[in-house]
């Protein structure tokens, strides 16, 4: 790192893992009908957009593949999926929404909406477009992250560095490092 307040930097760190952290752990309470929220984002894709093999369901939601199979899973066990054979390419499996699945999305319409002013509603036009740009710098940052921090920490490791004499009258990092 070059002179750039460190402590900024740690701190910004520090509340975007948090901000990550706590978010996923409210959006696995939800679950509407013992349907969770990515199940029910997988529901709205087929709704929306057809039948679709569990592959282009996990990258058009950006999610695994095991966490698609194991939404699939529960979702048909549920009856509000079926995965049955493409018509298309009878190789491929694909999952389609059952009318137990269309109702539910029928009676939750307005939940997806209410989620997004709850998180986002309280902020202006420019707070919301300056949100845009950063989460866009973010996601661009995260392009092949693990891998560029794996090669960072093996060349680390070759190079033999004295240990850090703490500073004085500076402050220790008042967050977790990694």
């Amino acid at each position: 790192m070059d002179d750039r307040d460190i402590a900024l930097l740690e701190e910004a760190d520090w509340l975007f893992r948090k901000l990550v952290r706590r978010f996923v752990k409210e959006r696995d309470k939800i679950a509407i009908d013992g349907v969770a929220l990515p199940g029910m984002l997988i529901l709205n894709a087929i709704a929306r957009e057809g039948e679709q093999r569990l592959g282009e369901l996990a990258e058009r939601l950006d999610f695994t593949s095991g966490a698609v199979t194991a939404q699939c899973d529960k979702l048909e066990a549920g009856g509000y999926a079926i995965r049955k054979r493409s018509e298309t390419d009878r190789r491929s499996i694909v999952l389609d929404i059952m009318p137990k699945g269309r109702e539910l999305l029928v009676r939750t319409r307005e939940t997806g909406g209410y989620m997004i002013d709850l998180l986002f509603g309280s902020f202006t036009k420019p707070e919301l477009e300056a949100q845009i740009v950063i989460y866009k710098r973010l996601i661009d940052h995260l392009e092949q992250f693990a891998d560029k921090v794996m090669l960072h920490a093996g060349e680390e490791a070759a190079v033999t560095v004295p240990p850090r004499k703490q500073v004085p009258n500076k402050p220790a990092n008042r967050f977790i490092s990694y």
